[in-house]
């Protein structure tokens, strides 16, 4: 279990739980990461004997329709859904059904729409990247390296987002193993001195970084994208194998479905202390022996646990220190359920719970949720819109349900992540037998996942403040209550997995970008392969290493990032990639035009949700849909307004791309 209390100095375990779990459950883990080390090196022998760039990068166009099937499913399947998707589920209810359900379609949409041409494409120029293909299709080497900037910029927050998930997971998994305990210890001790360091960040989130940080930086340097393919196959198969084995353990721990929903239908939304203010004030019964500190997750009641009164039930969200000598801290970060289903039922098995006791609780200045806690609002984690700490409208009102279901559709054709997976299969027949198997694996995923998550609100109340670890708490939780620990290392390895695929594919993209697309296409077009072999394994390492020194103090809220990026991504290279397949009398004018156009507009109703909400990740919504339906829109729009107004392209590049037959198709 967590820290509850400890001294600054050595941060001494007080409140441990049984080790048989943890150690099982770590121990299955480790075999898991020891196979993806395994894959790495077998990859690593086929970049001995083929183009070390088309390999390296791309897997030599030769995927069938497993690999291919799975390694799109894995990539697109993130730490976002295996840790801020629950976390939504989790935070506001069954209205996420209808928030993911179109995730159903979107391999229709990506691989229907524009898969078998941009192969084409691609094939035909010898494109290894994606702004290979736009440089090559509209012969512009300043449209090149524009989408080169794009996908470093947004790759960039979304590969920190994915360090946190990825070590968030790996930290809850290990929590009570005693060996990780004492290693955070001697790691706090290290880095005391290093404000970048120890200054709010915890020790054991720290190391948990570095071990992901570098096993996933390591095997995707050394293996290259067949690495990144098998690992996600492997990655794939985990997932759906750890969310249908969740199911039912979710569902019969929360009592049944039916129960399930009768509790939620009572739940009220939590109230918080507002970031900038408020809190409670917490009195010791005697001065601190000792520099003490609370840590994240503790419970803390004002009245004593053995008291018939239904008592105030708090879980602390922000660490707080209480220096020695001392008996007050004031504006400890807190959440108080208020719920008494949930109180009842957190106070029944405080014996397995994080309880800190002889202290006293004033000072309450709590914020209530904007939507979800009033009367006629009753039943909200039921019914749409869902709760909202922060709108009146709820969380997802019809309008901004559409905006999600487009997104999630339409976006996930505008990744440049799919579109590298889309220039990688065999043939025509393995993309059809792909689209189903795609469709049926997302299926399999996302509504096991929503009904897993609304059972966690009744399983694990409070977990709003830490709600991005729920995936992990939950694989934990569920398997040690059968007594089965060991089956958690196995069950946490799904969003470990989810993280890893993503990350990987995403340090490539970013690698290949300033590799192929800066240095070779621009700097250095004469460069020997053994320069690019030992560029791209440079690039690859150093790009990893930066992601994981941000990730040390990450944004956050992970979900809003990945829909900020995703959503962003979408804005600028769907209406050029679209234009480039389809439309011949497209000129490299009317692509940039759609690019910076699509690009623009998603980001300046960003930055006015800055200055409106508060908030960059509360954009601003013109007529109440999300930005990506305006980036969109705006894409299209600015992209055939240009190309109207300017000369057609060059006939020859016209008719190499859409009247030369691709050989072997």
């Amino acid at each position: 279990m967590k820290v509850l209390l400890a001294t600054s100095q050595s941060l001494p375990l007080l409140f441990a739980a049984d080790e048989t779990g943890p150690d099982a459950a770590l121990i299955s883990f480790m075999i898991y990461t020891v196979a993806v080390f395994v894959l790495a090196a077998l990859s690593n022998q086929l970049l001995k004997s083929k183009s070390f760039l088309s390999e390296y990068f791309l897997g030599s166009r030769g995927l069938g329709v497993w690999a291919f099937a799975l390694t799109f499913a894995a990539t697109s399947s993130s730490g976002g859904s295996f840790t801020g998707f629950p976390s939504k589920i989790y935070s506001h209810g069954w209205i996420l059904a209808l928030w993911i359900g179109s995730y159903m379609v979107v391999p229709i949409c990506t691989m229907g729409l524009i898969g078998k041409r941009l192969n084409q494409i691609a094939r035909r120029s010898g494109s290894i990247t994606v702004p290979d293909v736009i440089r090559d299709r509209f012969h512009s080497p300043i449209l090149g390296l524009m989408a080169v900037s794009l996908i470093v910029f947004f790759m960039s927050f979304n590969l920190v987002a994915q360090f946190k998930a990825g070590s968030l997971i790996l930290q809850t998994l290990l929590d009570g193993v005693a060996v990780f305990e004492s290693t955070a210890d001697g790691l706090a001790q290290a880095v005391s001195g290093i404000p970048f360091l120890s200054d709010g960040v915890s020790p054991e989130y720290l190391l948990c970084l570095l071990v992901f940080g570098i096993a996933v930086i390591v095997y995707t340097t050394y293996g290259g994208f067949h690495a990144v393919v098998w690992t996600d196959v492997m990655q794939g198969i985990v997932m759906v194998i750890g969310v249908i084995i969740m199911l039912p353990l979710a569902i019969s721990q929360a009592g049944g479905l039916e129960n399930t929903t009768k509790l939620m239908a009572k739940m009220t939304p939590p109230r918080y202390s507002a970031a900038d203010k408020g809190g409670i004030t917490l009195t010791l019964d005697k001065p601190a022996a000792e520099d003490m500190r609370i840590e994240v997750g503790t419970w803390i009641t004002d009245k004593p646990i053995e008291s018939s009164k239904v008592p105030l039930l708090f879980r602390v969200t922000a660490a707080s220190e209480i220096p020695a000598g001392k008996t007050t801290v004031d504006e400890v970060k807190v959440i108080q359920l208020t719920t008494l289903e949930d109180i009842d039922r957190i106070l029944k098995r405080k014996e397995q719970e994080n309880f800190l006791s002889g202290v006293s609780v004033s000072n309450i200045d709590l914020v209530q949720y904007a939507y979800g806690e009033e009367a006629s609002q009753q039943g909200a984690y039921v019914v749409g819109p869902g709760p909202s700490p922060a709108s009146n409208n709820g969380f997802l009102p019809l309008s901004l349900a559409i905006s999600f279901f487009f997104m999630w559709a339409i976006s996930g054709t505008g990744q440049p992540a799919n579109m590298v997976r889309l220039m990688a299969f065999r043939d025509t027949k393995t993309l059809q037998r792909s689209i189903c198997t795609v469709a049926i694996y997302y299926t399999l995923i996302y509504f096991p996942l929503v009904v897993i998550f609304c059972c966690a609100r009744v399983i694990l109340p409070g977990m709003e403040g830490e709600s991005d670890r729920i995936m992990p708490a939950m694989a934990v939780y569920l398997t040690e209550n059968i007594g089965m620990g060991w089956l958690a290392g196995l069950l946490v390895a799904a969003p470990f997995a989810a993280v890893m695929s993503t990350v990987d594919s995403f340090l490539l993209l970013i690698s290949s970008a300033w590799v192929r697309d800066v240095y070779q296409r621009n700097i250095n077009p004469e460069a020997s392969e053994k320069t690019i072999k030992m560029l791209s394994y440079l690039a690859t390492f150093v790009v990893g290493t930066a992601a994981m020194i941000v990730a040390i103090n990450p944004p956050q809220f992970l979900q809003d990032i990945i829909v900020y990026v995703g959503s962003g991504l979408a804005a600028s290279f769907l209406a050029p990639i679209v234009y480039a397949l389809y439309w011949r009398r497209v000129n490299a004018a009317g692509a940039m035009g759609a690019m910076v156009g699509g690009f623009g507009l998603h980001l300046a109703m960003y930055v006015t949700g800055y200055f409106e909400n508060g908030s960059f990740f509360k954009p601003y919504q013109l007529f109440d849909f999300d930005p990506i339906i305006v980036g969109l829109f705006g894409s299209f729009i600015c992209g055939f307004i240009v190309t109207k107004l300017t000369a057609p392209p060059p006939q020859e590049l016209v008719h190499k791309f859409f009247y030369k037959e691709k050989a072997g198709s």
